[in-house]
């Protein structure tokens, strides 16, 4: 499995690129995203995923590691196939994408050329619980106290507590305790559950 490549960027096109990785040049279909994010680079570092097929090898690339995972957790839904994939991550962002997810917009999903409401609905249902892990969901993300919460909320899971509830409770606590650290939540959420 192709998983990586580093090289010289030979050729771009907003949907495929070239990489010549020590003189073998590899195609790679690439998300409009990614095209922005490395078409005025030389030298580029491209994430991959190769699907085999019957008649071909196709290599798909991606600039950052979570726009690679979205991409692999949409193409796990039934019905949608690596086009469909790259066209979602071609009109937004893994960002926007978990965003949709997370909040049940069918309406951002539907925007997509090609995904109608029983595909963005299915999307919904079968990666709701499964894309937070991939991609932060928290618009906030970068802050201290969203760390902490990230990280106690992984300590629960672990712990066999679901997270949707865990949630909830932690909230709460973050509300009285803005400042707690992840041992801190980790121990009142518990408390609290």
């Amino acid at each position: 499995m192709i998983t990586q490549l580093r090289g010289k960027l030979v050729e771009i096109n907003p949907t495929n690129a070239v990489v010549d990785c020590n003189g073998v040049g590899y195609w790679v279909n690439i998300s409009l995203n990614t095209y922005s994010a490395i078409e005025h680079e030389e030298l580029i570092t491209i994430y991959t995923h190769l699907i085999v097929r019957e008649d071909a090898h196709i290599l798909y690339g991606f600039a950052t590691k979570s726009e690679r995972e979205v991409f692999l957790k949409l193409i796990s839904v039934n019905g949608v196939g690596p086009a469909s994939g790259m066209m979602m991550i071609s009109t937004l962002s893994a960002q926007e994408i978990a965003n949709a997810i997370a909040t049940d917009d069918v309406r951002m999903l539907q925007s997509v050329k090609g995904i109608g409401a029983k595909t963005a609905q299915r999307i919904l249902i079968d990666l709701k619980d499964k894309l937070d892990v991939v991609v932060d969901v928290n618009v906030n993300s970068g802050s201290d106290k969203n760390k902490s919460k990230n990280e106690a909320l992984s300590a629960l899971e672990v712990l066999g507590i679901p997270k949707k509830s865990a949630e909830k409770v932690m909230d709460k606590v973050l509300s009285s305790y803005p400042d707690a650290d992840v041992e801190f939540l980790v121990k009142e959420t518990l408390k609290k559950i």
